[in-house]
């Protein structure tokens, strides 16, 4: 249970990110979502009509570090805590190597992994001991297919930064874990060039939904994940597990 706590949510406001901001909402939490896209208005009321005790939404590119600070500023001030901080926010481009560009690749880094690092450093700067963050990479930090090489290296770097954080935190009190779903339900998964034209064909039974996420999330952020830090929990139905 989050009852009580400030919970900071990045890409808040998409699929997975209100799914996430749902769960911590019926909990009795108060949320800062961010998000550089999205209706703010109707994810405030929707979530205070859940039981979240306050809402606050910010439309934030994550890889601007003055306007993440003065946000997590507002809602520490409006909630007297930071205790949970999930890192949701991530997008996809889809090019053959050969085609990237280096701004393809700083823009890709920059929102997977480095929005993240930001968050992680308010953590460490703002919350209590028996704070934790949890980041949302993929299962493409293990296993990927073609076309989504940045994405794939980025939330590779996510998953070892998780293990880094994790090390620093653990002397503050504060826990580090990520998340690697597989096929999830969402716009991102259903704008993908591969699912369109077929290339990657997904078992119905492989297909996750936000919710499944969420509640991961919502576990790992729980007291009873008090002794898991620095581990990257895979939720993908089993996909990677078969031959």
């Amino acid at each position: 249970m989050v009852s009580g706590r400030g919970v900071v949510i990045t890409g808040g406001l998409g699929d997975i990110g209100m799914a996430v901001a749902r769960v911590f909402a019926g909990q009795g939490g108060s949320l800062l979502l961010l998000d550089a896209r999205g209706d703010p208005d109707d994810a405030s009321s929707a979530l205070r009509a859940l039981g979240a005790t306050q809402v606050l939404v910010h439309r934030v590119d994550v890889t601007d570090a003055a306007a993440v600070t003065e946000a997590v500023a507002e809602a520490h001030t409006a909630f007297g805590t930071i205790d949970v901080i999930v890192n949701v926010a991530g997008m996809m481009i889809y090019k053959p190597l050969a085609e990237l560009g280096a701004d393809d690749w700083r823009r890709l880094l920059d929102v997977n992994l480095i929005g993240a690092a930001l968050l992680i450093g308010e953590a460490f700067r703002r919350m209590r001991p028996g704070g934790c963050v949890v980041n949302v990479a993929s299962v493409h930090a293990r296993r990927t297919s073609p076309l989504v090489a940045p994405y794939a290296a980025a939330k590779a770097a996510l998953v070892s930064l998780t293990r880094s954080a994790a090390i620093e935190g653990k002397p503050l009190g504060i826990r580090v874990n990520a998340v690697l779903p597989g096929a999830i339900d969402t716009a991102m998964l259903r704008a993908s060039p591969n699912i369109r034209s077929g290339a990657e064909v997904i078992d119905p039974d492989d297909l996750g939904q936000p919710e499944d996420v969420a509640a991961l999330v919502a576990f790992l952020a729980s007291d009873a994940a008090r002794f898991i830090t620095g581990e990257d929990v895979v939720a993908d139905g089993g996909r990677m597990g078969r031959l």
